[in-house]
């Protein structure tokens, strides 16, 4: 399936379990060129109460990840289709916690309710480079780092994503590296290019990762959500919020495609 070129191998977890496969296995499927080729590997199953359902995450490195947003939107739509809760709402269960979902569109979109976030804050010692104006962290399911830049068709996503990513400025664990521009046409649209941990390179889309910069661009008072990012796949990221009486950003929504491209057999 794919989320706005977010790609991965979805697997009915009722036929098969995470401890069935191997970080081997894991990244020979995701190899692009000699395996099926994706991002990740997702097992979708049953929950643990009525409409319910439980999503767990590789990286196609073969490490496991807390939290994807695009794979909470693919897995929505495919529980749908397998029958395993109602497309007009469910509880998905992730390493990262419960959230809601449902199905969006006729046929290939879904929403994901993410449960509340604090604010990206700056990163104490990251010295930007050159084009880069501003940077912050956050956690959406995982850690962040949003870099405003002029134009991110100018970046070099896969070297500079890579020094940024394990940065020590940005913690022992990493983080994904969203690079994120205007694109002309008013403050509510932004693009946006992301280096992925676990892929270690770049992906042609991040919904957690819209997330946390739709969070970056309120606090910098560029935008207000509800915000579209439009992803280096081209196609478009969904995100509403609003802050709550907490300080904490709450009431998150992403929306995006959820798409099956085909269905088969891994032996």
């Amino acid at each position: 399936m794919t989320g706005s070129g977010n790609d991965f191998v979805m697997v009915d977890a009722r036929h098969t379990a995470p401890d069935q496969w191997s970080a081997t296995d894991i990244r020979a499927v995701c190899a692009r060129g000699t395996g099926v080729g994706a991002d990740g590997l997702v097992f979708v199953g049953p929950g643990t109460r009525p409409d319910s359902v439980r999503m767990i995450y590789f990286n196609s490195d073969g490490s496991r990840a807390a939290m994807c947003g695009n794979a909470a939107l693919c897995s929505t739509r495919l529980a749908a289709r397998l029958g395993l809760a109602r497309a007009q709402g469910m509880t998905l269960e992730t390493d990262a916690g419960v959230y809601q979902s449902r199905c969006a569109g006729p046929e290939e979109g879904a929403e994901l309710h993410l449960a509340p976030v604090p604010p990206p804050a700056p990163v104490p010692g990251l010295i930007l480079a050159a084009g880069e104006e501003r940077a912050v962290l956050g956690t959406v399911g995982v850690p962040h780092l949003v870099v405003l830049v002029g134009d991110v068709s100018h970046v070099d996503v896969e070297a500079r994503g890579r020094a940024l990513r394990s940065n020590p400025c940005v913690g022992p664990a990493g983080a994904n590296v969203n690079f994120l521009s205007g694109d002309g046409g008013g403050g509510s649209t932004w693009r946006m290019r992301t280096y992925e941990r676990g892929v270690e390179g770049e992906t042609l889309a991040c919904g957690t990762g819209a997330v946390a910069a739709a969070c970056a661009l309120a606090e910098w008072d560029l935008a207000e959500p509800p915000v579209t990012v439009w992803t280096w796949s081209g196609r478009p990221l969904a995100i509403q919020a609003r802050m709550g009486p907490q300080g904490l950003y709450d009431d998150i929504w992403l929306g995006g495609e959820a798409r099956l491209v085909v269905r088969g057999v891994i032996n």
